[in-house]
């Protein structure tokens, strides 16, 4: 058991206040880290089933070779770290806007730090996911217009719940092509969401991609009950 709470770090930034706090958790029983902008939580270390299963369920529906991946997001790497579990993939290229996130797993500041920065696979690129995208040349600064046969997104809590209005237009028909344009002949799109599923987001995929699902994952709440996030997953054609 660890301190009741500690703040570990916390940085002013161009979109608030972003801190990293630890504290224990006395019905769950176990030592929670989270992130917070200003005063809304971004995440939690005790809420990570779908962050996990997006990366699991995304890959499954990748091409059956070699991968390179992206995650948007890197947030508490339980994203990157899970698709680091599956052998195919060979590059794994995660882009955080915030370069603070980037500093706690290199200083390990957060669990899946020391793993993450350990894996030659991995590359951490400190940039703008959703600018990247409009500019069209793609993810890999040492590699412009390089395309990958994967991108797992995990940044807004809902294509209808944005961090940011900026990011508004990648939801639609315009911007899902952009992201389309980025992946390989058969590569997939996957895209976590904190809301149930949207049957007017998933026909804006169905316009884009040749197929699109959308996968309500159930997992347990420690403080009772069941709860569930939304994995949609698109396949380029």
């Amino acid at each position: 058991m660890s301190a009741r709470f500690e703040e570990l770090a916390w940085r002013e930034t161009p979109i608030g206040t972003i801190s990293l706090r630890r504290r224990w958790d006395p019905v769950a029983k176990t030592d929670v880290h989270e992130v917070k902008l200003d005063d809304e939580f971004l995440m939690s270390s005790l809420f990570t089933v779908a962050e996990a299963e997006l990366a699991r369920t995304g890959l499954a529906a990748a091409p059956d070779e070699e991968l390179a991946v992206v995650v948007g997001g890197l947030g508490l790497g339980h994203t990157a770290a899970t698709a680091l579990e599956d052998s195919r993939v060979r590059s794994l290229l995660v882009v955080e806007a915030l370069d603070a996130v980037i500093d706690w797993h290199r200083q390990h500041l957060v669990p899946l730090g020391p793993e993450l920065t350990a894996d030659a696979r991995t590359h951490l690129v400190h940039g703008d996911f959703f600018e990247m995208v409009r500019s069209g040349t793609g993810f890999d600064p040492e590699a412009v217009g390089r395309r990958c046969h994967a991108v797992l997104l995990d940044i807004d809590h809902s294509p209808r719940h944005v961090l940011d209005s900026s990011h508004e237009p990648f939801y639609t028909a315009e911007g899902l092509q952009r992201i389309a344009d980025r992946l390989h002949p058969g590569g997939v799109f996957a895209l976590w969401s904190n809301d149930p599923p949207d049957e007017d987001f998933r026909a804006v995929l169905d316009e884009v991609f040749a197929s699109a699902q959308a996968h309500v994952v159930p997992f347990a709440n420690p403080y009772g009950g069941e709860s569930s996030n939304t994995v949609y997953v698109a396949v380029r054609g």
